[in-house]
């Protein structure tokens, strides 16, 4: 019986995972395609949790469980929350047990790729729209696919196949700086999470390896506001000065954007979404790992039953799981940053 060839749109940690335990499986006509030109080609964010029971499930399934626990931080569960106004600490919740130890997004990819059979993923060649038996790739050329896997993240070019839905703004803003051996700041920030928040903004840290630490002020805005360092203090003022030094540096902005609730689909046999191009959720730690266990769970079901079975029996357990989270999700975002009273 010839081996079913497979597409899948994305080399993040979803579409990865999935090759990976296709792989697992015997599927080795598996190929991963990337629009971006190298592992290299831009960083890859910051520091993931992966949950005991999605996360660390698929991983085990990936048959990497032993490697990954030799990089995760397990200090890295640490949660603090100091007071906005003197930097005091109010809330503290010690690193515990193994529930959700961190890992630098970028070491989970690399573990990822590394066990990979040499040339699955194609570098360079994204796929820009997808039809049931076929891609069409962003340089225009086309391929037949037995199943498309759509793991393109929040613009999924593959999504059109089975969804109209795009991405709406969620009304809140992050705004990013980058730290790096700032002694401070890492006192602060302990060993994994730092949160402070007033009358509708919040200043949220996460230390990453290597002494790093990213951090993100949220606030209400307008999808389109730039605010400047000066701007940033405007807004924080009254906020202690070392809070407020979370501050400097160069400003990433990124408006948080979420697929409307409830996002599902008819069956569309050949074409399969997973992670955010399934559902776009606020980031509030449940994305990652619910993109690996999207993963994990359709290799599983293709290998148990067939391309087509396995596909349409992974969405009748991902959309019910998908839209309580977003739910879950979308009421987190609220709570954490409340529509007023700031909006700018």
């Amino acid at each position: 019986m010839t081996t079913p060839r497979i597409a899948i749109a994305g080399a993040g940690l979803g579409g990865l995972t999935c090759a990976r335990v296709l792989q697992l499986h015997g599927f080795e006509n598996v190929t991963v395609f990337e629009r971006e030109s190298s592992p290299e080609a831009r960083q890859q964010g910051g520091t993931v949790d992966l949950h005991a029971d999605s996360g660390q499930e698929a991983i085990r399934a990936a048959g990497l469980f032993d490697e990954w626990r030799a990089l995760a931080r397990f200090e890295g569960q640490e949660q603090r929350k100091v007071d906005h106004a003197t930097a005091a600490l109010v809330e503290h919740e010690p690193p515990e047990g193994d529930f959700r130890p961190e890992i630098d997004r970028g070491q989970l990819r690399k573990l990822l790729l590394g066990s990979l059979t040499p040339g699955t993923v194609t570098w360079g060649l994204g796929i820009g729209s997808a039809t049931p038996g076929e891609v069409t790739f962003l340089d225009g050329s086309t391929a037949p696919f037995d199943l498309v896997i759509g793991a393109d993240g929040a613009w999924s070019r593959v999504r059109r196949a089975v969804s109209p839905a795009q991405p709406e703004y969620t009304g809140v803003m992050f705004v990013e700086t980058r730290h790096d051996n700032d002694e401070l700041l890492l006192y602060l920030t302990g060993q994994g999470t730092m949160v402070a928040d007033h009358e509708g903004l919040m200043l949220w840290a996460q230390r990453n390896s290597g002494d790093h630490i990213r951090a993100y002020a949220c606030m209400r805005a307008r999808e389109d506001w730039k605010p400047s360092n000066a701007d940033l203090l405007e807004l924080y003022t009254g906020w202690h000065p070392s809070l407020q030094a979370f501050l400097a540096g160069e400003l990433i902005h990124r408006p948080l954007y979420a697929l409307p609730v409830p996002h599902t689909w008819e069956h569309t046999p050949g074409v399969t979404l997973l992670g955010d191009a399934a559902h776009l959720m606020p980031p509030l730690g449940v994305g990652a790992n619910l993109a690996m266990q999207d993963a994990a769970d359709l290799a599983l079901a293709i290998a148990a039953h067939g391309v087509r079975q396995g596909a349409q029996t992974y969405e009748s357990v991902m959309l019910p799981r998908a839209i309580e989270a977003q739910k879950l999700t979308n009421a987190g975002l609220l709570d954490m940053v409340p529509e007023r009273p700031i909006r700018v």
